[in-house]
């Protein structure tokens, strides 16, 4: 077996184990009544660090979509009853978002379930991470 070779058996091992976890968090979400990506823009409102303005374009850079895309993706979350959208009193043009209390509630019942299922997998993972940290160049 080449040196490649085993470089690409532990990648595609630690792509298997990343896989697993978000097709479990796909499904959850869905579970909850709630698409995969609203879940994510939940997360990431929720999770900014303290002090950040929880704008549209903080959300587009942190989950890597285009300003439009999180435009529409926080309307449907709106409408849904998971965020609410209000213009910054310091600044009109920029429009903050925040979890209502139905978002709160899905994004814990959510975050325990995939702190549970973290716990399952993070062997598995870590091992992948250890053999590719200790895999010779």
């Amino acid at each position: 077996m080449t040196d490649t070779h085993s470089e690409i058996q532990l990648l595609a091992k630690f792509r298997q184990e990343i896989r697993r976890f978000l097709q479990f968090s796909e499904q959850a979400a869905l579970s909850a009544g709630i698409q995969p990506q609203q879940h994510q823009l939940l997360l990431q409102i929720a999770g900014a660090p303290e002090g950040t303005p929880v704008t549209i374009g903080y959300v587009a850079e942190v989950m890597g979509l285009r300003h439009h895309s999180v435009v529409e993706l926080s309307n449907r979350s709106e409408a849904a009853g998971l965020v609410r959208r209000m213009h910054d009193p310091a600044d009109r043009r920029c429009v903050l978002l925040e979890l209502t209390a139905q978002g709160q509630r899905a994004l814990r019942a959510l975050s325990d379930a995939h702190a549970q299922q973290l716990r399952e997998l993070a062997p598995g993972l870590i091992q992948a991470l250890t053999r590719i940290s200790e895999a010779k160049p």
